[in-house]
């Protein structure tokens, strides 16, 4: 169910996309959903699909699979630190440097969880727009899950899934050998479909595959999909970013109901 606290009169429809009324059934199925207005509801169904969108452009985007030892950026907008990680130049802008990963793909390498942090900050880049955008994130810095508060990730356990969710296959009997496949970070693609940076695009089944191969010797435990995960704080980056799409929401909406000056959305 959907909770809007005010604006129950300002809710409008829009064209929206397929994706975006996929979205909204998803979340109004769910436990409870509070956002502030319709606004907050619209930028999160919005953000989610740029994830989407982000995450297959990285796939296609050539840059490699690295551990932090192995790391690599593009010097002309990161300074790469001894950690493997990559700390923005003074002199670049923020946005400028995350679209550059896209861009030159292949003068980039970093682990899985470092990949998801730049699908997101791509995605919200592609929201908010770059003024917004610098503003927010002036000191980008990629290392692991080390991410700016603004982005707020949180991580909660749930199976109740939806696209756009960063989720993360574990791989308990993983080699020694080969620690970086201990377990994927991934993006949900919808559909039984997930990115996951250095594995690609693969159903459930193609992501537990292959993170089974780099098992230890004897291993009898297979690879599997946690029970979490991990969202950005949508409701804190719409009012951040002064809400930029408004209040009209995809056509289709759940069914409503109007209490006080509570709207809720439900199937």
């Amino acid at each position: 169910m959907i909770r809007i606290l005010e604006g129950a009169d300002a809710v409008a429809t829009s064209e929206g996309s397929d994706v975006g009324r996929a979205l909204l059934r998803l979340i109004s199925g769910g436990p409870t959903a509070q956002y502030p207005r319709p606004a907050e509801l619209n930028f999160e169904l919005r953000l989610r699909e740029a994830t989407m969108r982000a995450a297959l452009e990285l796939n296609g985007s050539g840059a490699a699979f690295e551990t932090f030892e192995n790391s690599r950026c593009n010097p002309e907008y990161w300074r790469r630190e001894p950690n493997g990680a990559f700390r923005l130049r003074a002199d670049r802008r923020p946005a400028g440097a995350i679209r550059d990963i896209f861009a030159n793909g292949p003068m980039y390498g970093f682990e899985c969880a470092t990949a998801i942090v730049i699908v997101f900050y791509k995605a919200v880049l592609d929201s908010i727009g770059d003024a917004a955008y610098d503003r927010l994130f002036a000191n980008t810095y990629l290392f692991h899950w080390n991410v700016d508060r603004d982005l707020g990730l949180t991580t909660i356990p749930t199976v109740r899934y939806i696209p756009g969710d960063c989720l993360y296959f574990d791989n308990p009997d993983v080699n020694p050998e080969t620690m970086q496949w201990q377990g994927e970070n991934v993006i949900d693609l919808g559909g039984d479909r997930y990115y996951g940076h250095g594995i690609g695009i693969r159903n459930a089944k193609g992501m537990i595959e292959a993170l089974n191969a780099h098992r230890r010797p004897g291993a009898t435990r297979s690879a599997y999909l946690l029970p979490q995960a991990t969202r950005p704080d949508y409701i804190r980056l719409s009012l951040s970013a002064g809400s930029p799409f408004g209040d009209a929401l995809p056509p289709g909406l759940p069914f409503r109901a109007r209490i006080g000056h509570s709207l809720y959305m439900y199937r």
